[in-house]
């Protein structure tokens, strides 16, 4: 199975969480591109048998070009001990669904979120969920949100949760497949 992950990230712990979700996959015996949002061209995405799409939760939902912008300016304060991901400037998960055209390739979507309640945080991931379904993606499994520090790092078993998370919807859209033959 060809597997697309697309991620947004600002600090970079979404980023990881996608190479750890990737790493998932390989190990189920997939073939894996994980890429960056402003990477995700419709040839690249067309190509997957499965896309997973992941952002993390910005003011309870996917980012906006107002929250990245203070994501970026809140990491430029002294003494934040915040680093900005690679990949974080330019636009975000919002503004690539506006450009994404419909399909009915299989999908899922994760976010990253702070170590609270939903109902506090909020969860990008139902967000990213609605505009999969939105563009005619069949979304395969529930989303996934993994666990970030107030001091923004990742929690403790957050990676390997990812990459078991990668295994086991590779697993699932194979059943799905099976079940459909």
């Amino acid at each position: 199975m060809h597997v697309v992950v697309v991620y947004e990230s600002m600090y970079g712990n979404t980023h990881t969480i996608a190479g750890a979700i990737g790493r998932g996959f390989e190990a189920a015996g997939d073939e894996v591109m994980v890429v960056p949002v402003h990477e995700a061209d419709r040839a690249l995405v067309d190509g997957a048998d499965l896309l997973v799409v992941g952002g993390p939760t910005h003011a309870h939902s996917m980012s906006r070009e107002s929250t990245r912008q203070s994501a970026v300016e809140m990491a430029a304060k002294p003494d934040s001990g915040l680093t900005l991901d690679e990949d974080a400037e330019g636009d975000g998960l919002r503004e690539w669904f506006e450009a994404t055209g419909r399909s009915g390739t299989a999908a899922a979507a994760f976010d990253t979120r702070i170590s609270m309640a939903p109902i506090l945080t909020g969860r990008a991931s139902k967000a990213i969920t609605k505009q999969l379904r939105h563009h005619g993606y069949d979304v395969v499994v529930e989303p996934e949100s993994f666990l970030v520090t107030k001091d923004n790092h990742l929690e403790p078993g957050e990676e390997a949760r990812a990459e078991a998370w990668g295994t086991s919807v590779s697993a699932a859209v194979r059943d799905i497949a099976a079940s459909r033959s």
